[in-house]
């Protein structure tokens, strides 16, 4: 082995990647209260933080390990609001799914948007609420609440909210919002628009905040974490920087905060997936520091073990080699033994508070499905999902399918193929697909324009299915996976009718076996869930042995330790 120059050893203070497997969850959701500071810490007050709810109230639920709901959130903010001082902040894009919106989902968007908006001025009490392009989707005038935006000028119809300091914990906070050049560039009604140059925006209104007595200043900045960088970098004076645009999903969040020379920058999930906590302790001097705590620390710890296991694997290989530089294996060894004793020191010893000057906690609580949820919330949700179905009923009413060109098939339903398939027909009443209607209505979500397209057959397509006409086509039915069987009926069965192939190519599948919808997906053994005795068992057979579909979700529902929290559905 040619000897390298020994490797700089640089303690791990701050994690770049996201979380460690399995970390940040358990952290936050088996190991203590969520909505309590962490053991050994008063804070001055706690920041709550969110982005890019896209008007999501909740996770479609199909996934293993299903994050997020909005009444989940709201239990958590209004429990940490009975232990102390609480401000929370959205980060922006909170209101609706997308930048555009279809007419066939006007309702639906419009419906759920309002009720976002309600909840961040109601129950959330949000101190700010940034702007993104998902709030602007029926234009500037329809954008509620008034949003955090210091640099946008030229529509007087868009509602912004001048910066404002705040007091929780007998400090005051000064809280702004800022916006990128291009942030808002594919939202409706952006070319009304004027986005100013953010750091100088900034600059103004952390100076004037400062100037209002702000003994701390936080930055909703709806702009890219690179963009948020410079920001933070080009800006003296702000504390706290939310970074608003490209939240990650869960596995993507960065358990700690990024320093930027005196600024700390940080973001959560996407979606409501996993939430930002900061207790925050203002005890004056310049500047922030990160006190760790436990959640950071067990992640911290996690990426620390990799690392060790990483070079005590190298050191077994390189004290064999003759040619190795002692000085290059005693730096290794030094720096394990550094690497070591950090691991000790954050296990016996997480919290690092000082003793004297400004510091804060950071915790990302993952929205897991054991989190209990707000009650009076989940009503209303409940009454929204009826409201909603209600309006797609209402509007798409005379919505009929695409009909089928001359010659073309179209859809029939399970109850015509089960005369010649009757053994296949019973298998297919066993399996989850059969009761695909079913865990909509259970939900009342058989009209949401989210949810029905992948639980009933033939949506959409020549011949098929809508969201107010598809009785005899409810469920994942034959057709789904065979195509449309009119042609096959007609003709009594002759092969040359069949529209696809026996067997559904894993494109159809991952239509609505996706990673979102079906983080368990895998082709073979879900089909081996879907075949045997009477339907396909020659077929089943060619699978052979190896995992079931059933038996994959069956383990992630286990690994997840999935419960209810009180007051959820689920």
């Amino acid at each position: 082995m040619r000897a390298h120059a020994p490797l700089a050893l640089a303690l791990v203070t701050a994690l770049a990647a996201g979380c460690p497997s399995g970390s940040c969850r358990g952290s936050e959701t088996t190991t203590r209260d969520p909505a309590a500071p962490p053991p050994g810490v008063d804070p001055t007050f706690t920041l709550i933080a969110t982005t890019e709810l896209r008007g999501q109230l909740e996770p479609c639920g199909c996934s293993s390990d299903p994050h997020g709901d909005i009444s989940r959130t709201a239990h958590l903010v209004e429990r940490a609001r009975q232990a102390g001082d609480v401000i929370y902040i959205d980060g922006g894009s909170t209101t609706y799914s997308s930048p555009t919106i279809e007419e066939s989902r006007a309702a639906q968007e419009t419906k759920r948007a309002r009720f976002v908006a309600e909840l961040m001025e109601g129950d959330l009490g949000a101190a700010a609420v940034g702007l993104g392009p998902y709030d602007l989707s029926e234009g500037p005038g329809a954008v509620a609440p008034a949003r955090a935006a210091v640099n946008i000028e030229g529509e007087p119809a868009l509602a912004t909210a001048a910066p404002e300091v705040t007091e929780a914990g007998g400090s005051r906070i000064g809280i702004f919002g800022v916006v990128s050049e291009g942030a808002l560039a594919e939202a409706e009604g952006a070319e009304d628009l004027a986005v100013t140059d953010p750091a100088r925006a900034a600059a103004d209104a952390t100076s004037a905040l400062r100037g209002d007595g702000a003994d701390v200043v936080i930055a909703i900045a709806h702009m890219t974490s690179a963009e948020a960088t410079d920001l933070a970098s080009g800006v003296d004076g702000i504390d706290f920087v939310l970074v608003g645009q490209n939240a990650p999903e869960p596995d993507g969040v960065d358990p700690a905060a990024r320093q930027v020379g005196d600024t700390w920058v940080f973001q959560p999930a996407n979606r409501g997936q996993v939430v930002t906590r900061i207790d925050v302790g203002v005890g004056g001097g310049d500047g922030f520091r990160d006190a760790v705590g436990p959640a950071r620390a067990e992640a911290e710890r996690e990426r620390l073990r990799e690392r060790v296991a990483a070079i005590e694997r190298d050191l077994d290989e390189w004290r064999d080699d003759p040619d190795a530089d002692p000085d290059f294996l005693a730096a290794r060894e030094a720096e394990l033994a550094e690497l070591e004793n950090e691991l000790e020191a954050l296990g016996d010893d997480p919290l690092r508070l000082p003793d004297e000057g400004s510091w804060f906690v950071l915790s990302q609580i993952p929205m897991t499905t054991e989190l209990d949820c707000h009650e009076g919330i989940q009503a209303r949700k409940t009454d929204l999902a009826e409201a909603i179905g209600k309006a797609n009923l209402e509007l798409l009413a005379g919505e009929e399918p695409p009909p089928p060109a001359d010659g073309e098939a179209h859809y029939v339903g399970a109850e015509a193929c089960r005369g010649c398939h009757f053994e296949a027909a019973e298998f297919w009443e066993e399996t989850s697909h059969a009761a695909a209607w079913e865990t909509l209505e259970d939900y009342g979500k058989q009209y949401d324009l989210d949810c029905v397209s992948c639980h009933v057959t033939g949506y959409d397509e020549p011949g098929g299915s809508t969201l107010a006409h598809n009785e005899g086509l409810r469920d994942v039915q034959c057709e789904v996976c065979h195509g449309p069987g009119s042609l096959h009926v007609d003709a009594q069965g002759d092969e040359d009718t069949f529209s696809v192939a026996r067997t559904p190519p894993e494109e159809l599948c991952v239509a609505c076996h996706n990673e979102e919808h079906s983080d368990t997906f895998a082709y073979d053994a879900y089909l081996r869930s879907v075949t045997g005795e009477g339907h396909g068992e020659a077929f089943r057979e060619q699978l052979g042995d190896g995992a079931t579909g059933r038996e994959l979700r069956s383990e992630a529902l286990a690994e997840a330790d999935q419960g209810t929290g009180q007051g959820c559905l689920k």
